[in-house]
């Protein structure tokens, strides 16, 4: 079991296949819960239809593409601009949402007819590389603030135990990541997270309010729902981000791709359609845009299980959170230290991801042009972070921007091409 790869295809018993969804289910929890807050959307009901959306994608794309869609931190600007942080303008986001979904679709529509020539020539490897390694790189500030603290600082007796919470839960992850064998070997985000909670409980550091509002939440409940509202200006504010998906589930497509040793391009044009579905009928019911998530990839790049009954598990699971608020407030409890021991593990391989496809497609970093595409906008999306680009009332998320960057950069760099004497210079250069 220790080398073996499990396929989209690869069935695994219920035993097995539950553990393995709710893996899943904690590597994307805390993402898909952080942007509705940031977006003034309900948590639940972003974790409802995350739970719709992934099982809707699985179906459009033929149960051949493992990917779990949570909610896109790219629309959070562009949200926060058309709702002014007022939840009664939600209703005129959702609009907005909704018509990316349409454009997202159209763009489908065109690859599923046409093949995915036309994006190689807009994303070719140099792009769909730096965009993977941006999503990891951009999140790295995040994932070392839960590791200790959001002042990077160790000077109370607090900090030493919440960082000694964050230094076992990711020394339990690795470990079970590399010296474990059998079926145990497949768990470790999950081990490590039950160990650093059962730790972090000892220590006392988690928040009593939320051991309360474990107490006090209900078994079952639905969700809030909310409908969108006819808005032009949210249209034309909101709906063009869905160039920045078609980017990103191409790059999340090409790593995966990578790591299973299986091309999945031909289903690009299928996975586009499942994403723009899926976030289309959370725009319908108030639930945020997704994406296809890159937390999950880092999973089954580190299990090297790809099975896509994975995510039905895990969709299934994500369901009921949605419609039992208790279970929803437990992982909710999950203490920062214990989310940054995991996800310091998991952005860092999201970023190698990307250098795994420049390597694999043979990018050639003797070229200046190369060099610069890919190097810019990491550097720019990193410094930029979490707190993104603004321009007036209107925040850009640092990976947006970042993969905004990089096809702009490619688009007018590659016209008229270079001529054979400077690329000969190039490489004399680099060699």
């Amino acid at each position: 079991m220790q080398n073996r790869i499990y396929y989209p295809e690869d069935k695994l018993p219920l035993g097995r296949l539950v553990p393995m969804g709710m893996q899943h289910v904690v590597a994307m929890f805390g993402a898909t819960v952080l942007a509705p807050i940031l977006m003034g959307f309900n948590p639940q009901t972003a974790i409802f239809f995350s739970g719709i959306g992934t099982l809707l994608f699985i179906l459009i794309t033929g149960f051949k593409v493992p990917s779990y869609l949570g909610s896109s931190f790219a629309f959070i600007g562009p949200v926060l601009a058309v709702t002014g942080g007022s939840s009664r303008n939600i209703p005129d986001a959702l609009f907005g949402i909704a018509g990316a979904a349409v454009l997202y679709a159209i763009a489908a529509l065109i690859t599923m007819r046409r093949g995915s020539k036309w994006v190689d020539r807009l994303m070719p490897p140099v792009v769909t590389g730096a965009v993977v390694a941006i999503i990891g790189l951009n999140l790295s500030s995040s994932a070392v603030s839960n590791f200790l603290n959001a002042d990077f600082r160790l000077a109370t007796r607090e900090d030493a135990l919440k960082l000694l919470a964050a230094l076992v839960t990711f020394t339990v992850a690795a470990s079970v990541s590399i010296y474990l064998k059998g079926f145990i070997r497949l768990l470790p985000i999950l081990t490590g997270v039950a160990t650093g909670y059962i730790l972090s409980l000892a220590l006392g550091i988690i928040d009593p309010a939320h051991m309360e509002a474990i107490k006090a939440a209900p078994w079952l409940g639905l969700p809030p729902f909310i409908t969108p509202r006819v808005s032009v200006k949210a249209f034309l504010v909101i709906a063009p981000v869905f160039v920045v998906l078609v980017a990103e589930n191409k790059g999340h497509i090409e790593a995966i791709s990578g790591f299973m040793k299986r091309d999945l391009n031909p289903y690009l044009g299928r996975a586009y359609m499942g994403d723009a579905v899926a976030s289309f009928i959370s725009a319908m019911g108030g639930g945020t845009p997704q994406t296809t998530y890159a937390e999950n990839m880092g999973v089954m790049a580190i299990t090297r299980v790809f099975s896509v009954y994975n995510f039905v598990a895990a969709a299934c699971i994500a369901l009921l959170l949605g419609l039992c608020p208790k279970f929803g407030a437990v992982i909710q409890s999950i203490p920062n230290p214990v989310l940054g021991g995991v996800t310091v593990i998991l952005y860092g391989l999201i970023a190698l991801m990307g250098v795994k496809i420049w390597l694999d497609a043979g990018v050639d970093f003797c070229s200046h042009k190369n060099l610069i595409i890919a190097g810019s906008s990491l550097i720019i999306s990193t410094g930029l972070g979490v707190k993104g680009f603004t321009v007036g009332p209107v925040n850009i998320a640092g990976i947006a921007f970042g993969t905004v960057l990089a096809v702009a950069m490619n688009l007018i760099l590659s016209s008229g091409g270079q001529d054979r004497e400077t690329k000969k210079q190039d490489h004399a250069a680099c060699n």
